[in-house]
């Protein structure tokens, strides 16, 4: 089964900067992001697994679709993205097979080939790409923390909207005052500096109670 000793490992050759977070508790779902981290819920993400059957011949396969942690997708823009006949949430059994992740705790990252992979565009609209975000590892102890760009690119994830509303204008000012109350909420773990802005590469410096693994 992948862990974050696989994702780790993936990362360090692609030199993506990210960590390796210890959790404080473990947890047993992905939606438990928030309250072991200490972060919004927009910022803690959560993939969804679907079983879908291909509107033309009928092939059936799986899809991702990753939305902040503790709400579900709707199911027909769902379907319309994949082009499927029909979907619903896949058997945790299928989802341990083939993924490799333990079912309620799916990293998007390192899904088989071809896997159809969609991320919600409205939380994507509501978060700066530099902003870094946290999803499971496949693991109950840990998460990973990658800026949302870096995810979305290594993912292939296609934006799609599953949430409604048009993307909010925000004036320069009101957008300086948000990234500054979001430093206000960082967590106690996370140092100031958090994951630089504007490199690509590398992994963070160790951190008290995070680890590169």
């Amino acid at each position: 089964m992948k862990d974050a000793l696989t994702i780790h490992r993936s990362l360090l050759e692609q030199e993506i900067q990210h960590e390796i977070v210890r959790l404080p508790a473990g947890i047993a779902r992905a939606d438990e992001l928030p309250g072991a981290l200490g972060l919004p819920a927009g910022r803690c993400l959560a993939t969804r697994i679907f079983a879908c059957n291909d509107v033309q011949s009928g092939r059936r396969f799986l899809a991702g679709v990753i939305v902040p942690a503790g709400t579900e997708p709707p199911a027909e823009p769902v379907r319309q993205a994949t082009g499927a006949r029909l979907i619903r949430p896949a058997r945790a059994d299928l989802v341990n097979s083939v993924t490799e992740y333990a079912a309620d705790l799916v990293c998007p990252l390192l899904l088989p080939d071809g896997m159809p992979v969609l991320v919600d565009q409205g939380m994507l609209d509501a978060l700066p790409l530099d902003d870094v975000v946290y999803t499971a590892t496949g693991e109950a102890s840990t998460a990973l923390g990658i800026r949302a760009s870096d995810l979305c690119a290594l993912s292939g994830a296609k934006p799609v909207r599953l949430s409604g509303g048009e993307r909010p204008e925000r004036p320069e000012r009101a957008e300086r005052s948000e990234r500054g109350e979001r430093a206000e909420r960082r967590p106690p773990w996370q140092s100031k500096a958090g994951l630089p802005a504007r490199r690509r590469h590398g992994t963070n410096p160790s951190r008290a109670n995070s680890s590169s693994t």
